[in-house]
């Protein structure tokens, strides 16, 4: 082949260059283009966005009771060999009667308990009222099996201030029955022998809260040792909530740090929380948070007051509400 000449080599390259720029803008630079704009959202995709990835908010109240609302499992000793013994209280608002099994290491048993309200608290009973509410739990425990020498009459501290008091006082001594009536200290202490199981005395502490008064208690060396403080009733003795808040919050600090790990409370307006989600016929009830319930009425509100600032004075976040103990099953264990 003949020796090309310069313009004819020049001319080659031009179409070759030209070729090339055409292959390029016609194939390469489209697959690049849709690669590049496909790879932004993958990239999006695989990179978690804040709101949806955040780590879940905690519940208004504490973690911690989110834990122990759950339950609590326990399981008391029964008593072995025991022998029932029945109290009939005089509470601030009725007459309660309790029987109980009681063996000789003190573990005991609730085997049959019925409330009445007889409106102590408001001074409406009449001394028939009295008298015949006393007969009916005498009788019923006389059929239960107690022993005359077994049935004892408690008269609660918060019902010793009622002046109606004094007649179903009056009147069991007319019966021949001996009354007794408890001091508030001698009250907390008697919550806490019914309350408190042994394997938690080291860290908690018991908690009554009554209509005429709350009892506060906990294990001081060997012995418990109490407080006393309103009642949920206190709307009737002028005192305002933001006051007796405060007084709780004060007085209930003098529980030892130690101690406040665990809270066995009992009484009225606990009553009615735990009733709110008890799951069958458990023994125990682990309460909710004091915020996570609504007052149905000014009593239930006030309880809660009080139940606040216990809650808030000691950081305690288990309440653990006990269906069968009450002072008067603790008067029973103290004989």
């Amino acid at each position: 082949m003949a020796r090309l000449t310069t313009f004819s080599r020049l001319l080659i390259t031009l179409v070759i260059v030209a070729a090339i720029g055409f292959a390029v803008k016609t194939y390469l630079l489209p697959t690049l283009s849709n690669s590049s704009s496909e790879a932004t959202p993958t990239e999006s995709k695989s990179t978690p966005a804040p709101a949806e990835n955040a780590p879940a908010e905690e519940p208004k109240t504490t973690s911690a009771w989110g834990k122990n609302t759950g339950g609590f499992n326990y399981t008391p000793a029964v008593p072995v060999n025991g022998k029932l013994k029945g109290v009939a209280e005089l509470g601030a608002t009725g007459f309660n009667y309790f029987i109980v099994r009681i063996d000789a290491n003190k573990n005991w048993k609730l085997e049959k308990a019925e409330f009445n309200v007889s409106l102590i608290k408001e001074n409406l009973a009449t001394e028939e009222d009295i008298k015949e509410g006393l007969r009916k739990y005498i009788s019923a425990m006389f059929d239960y099996g107690v022993g005359p020498k077994d049935i004892h009459f408690v008269v609660s501290s918060g019902a010793a201030k009622e002046p109606s008091t004094g007649k179903i006082i009056a009147a069991l001594k007319a019966m021949k029955y001996y009354v007794n009536v408890v001091t508030p200290l001698q009250e907390a202490k008697l919550a806490y022998l019914a309350a408190m199981p042994r394997e938690f005395q080291g860290n908690g502490f018991v908690v009554d809260i009554g209509s005429g008064n709350t009892k506060i208690a906990w294990m001081s060396g060997n012995a418990p040792t109490g407080i006393e403080l309103p009642g949920a009733k206190y709307y009737q003795e002028d005192q305002t909530d933001a006051g007796v808040y405060r007084e709780v919050l004060a007085k209930t600090k003098l529980i030892p740090s130690n101690l406040r790990g665990k809270c066995f409370i009992i009484g009225g307006v606990p009553f009615s929380l735990a009733k709110q989600s008890r799951n069958g016929l458990e023994r125990y009830t682990a309460l909710k948070a004091p915020g996570d319930y609504t007052g149905k009425d000014v009593k239930e509100k006030s309880g809660l007051n009080i139940y606040k600032a216990v809650a808030d004075a000691t950081g305690c976040q288990q309440f653990v509400f006990d269906w069968d103990a009450n002072f008067t099953i603790g008067f029973l264990l103290s004989l």
